[in-house]
């Protein structure tokens, strides 16, 4: 039992390294990391210009926390997957091998996997780069800096749309902060990822890619700030309609401000955590059962 066991973690492991043997000199891959440092660079400019402005220095992780502090930047981070995971599920000249020494199941979990794998490297791709980007002025210490007590403190942020909130400072230091928005990073776009795998088993990669940009469309609509500025609500609305997409909405719940830290109704981050990972358990046991009825089409040893 456990020799089997063992034996399919070996052949998933193997499928998930294979498809990052295809990473090698792949001018897609190579693309999406590239339009990443651009995004990340372009995102926190508007920190690191704040910085030299006002003659102060940052914690070296603020860049990261300021930036994808805000719903937009996880989205538009997120978006830049969907050209690493365009060839999902993953056929290659390989695949026909693979699946003739291991059945249709673990071969997705081994896709699973990659994914997986794939992300969280993405996403400190991501990290690395907005720390570059401030490293000239910049320390490691686990404190937060004179720039962000400005930013958060004076209002100044909000002026220039950067989400620096008080309870951000209040509530937690620089590194704990990061792991968590990093955290959430990844939980939102794992499920994003892992509902375009599924959509791309089931119906089609054009189902997919529909199913991702419906997701993230309906994450920006469901924004509490377009809400109120849609319909003019008034700010007990305002309020209601705010706690309402907070606990509605993926991306809201990716939000690091977007949570209760003791004082609101918005959900706590550990529901927030069960809730990603509720939908990831269910968006994997789809895709065991939409694997069951996929054609593989290959011609010759192309897919």
């Amino acid at each position: 039992m456990f020799k089997r066991f063992f034996q399919r973690l070996r052949q998933i492991g193997a499928v998930a390294v294979y498809n990052f043997r295809q990473w090698h000199k792949n001018p897609r891959i190579i693309i999406t990391f590239l339009l990443a440092f651009i995004l990340c660079f372009l995102l926190s400019d508007k920190a690191v210009n704040f910085a030299k402005e006002h003659d102060t220095i940052m914690q070296i992780v603020e860049p990261f926390v300021w930036t994808f502090g805000d719903s937009n930047s996880i989205l538009l981070s997120s978006m830049l997957l969907i050209l690493l995971f365009a060839d999902m599920p993953f056929l290659s000249a390989g695949t026909p091998f693979y699946l003739m020494r291991i059945d249709r199941k673990t071969w997705v979990l081994g896709q699973g996997l990659y994914i997986i794998s794939a992300t969280a490297i993405y996403l400190t791709f991501i990290l690395a780069a907005t720390s570059l980007v401030c490293m000239t002025n910049a320390f490691p210490a686990n404190m937060w800096s004179k720039t962000a007590a400005i930013l958060g403190y004076s209002g100044e942020g909000e002026a220039v749309a950067l989400p620096a909130l008080v309870k951000t400072l209040e509530m937690s230091k620089p590194y704990p902060c990061m792991a968590t928005i990093f955290l959430l990073m990844l939980l939102y776009t794992l499920v994003m990822v892992f509902l375009m795998l599924f959509f791309n088993i089931w119906k089609g990669q054009v189902a997919g890619v529909i199913s991702v940009f419906a997701f993230s469309v309906s994450g920006f609509l469901l924004n509490p700030e377009n809400l109120k500025n849609l319909f003019r609500l008034p700010d007990e609305l305002a309020y209601k309609a705010r706690v309402w997409v907070g606990w509605a909405s993926p991306l809201n719940q990716a939000t690091y401000h977007m949570h209760n830290f003791g004082y609101d109704r918005l959900p706590r981050l550990w529901q927030t955590y069960l809730i990603f990972g509720g939908l990831l358990l269910i968006l994997m046991v789809l895709s065991l059962w939409a694997i069951r009825r996929y054609s593989f089409h290959f011609r010759g040893t192309e897919n």
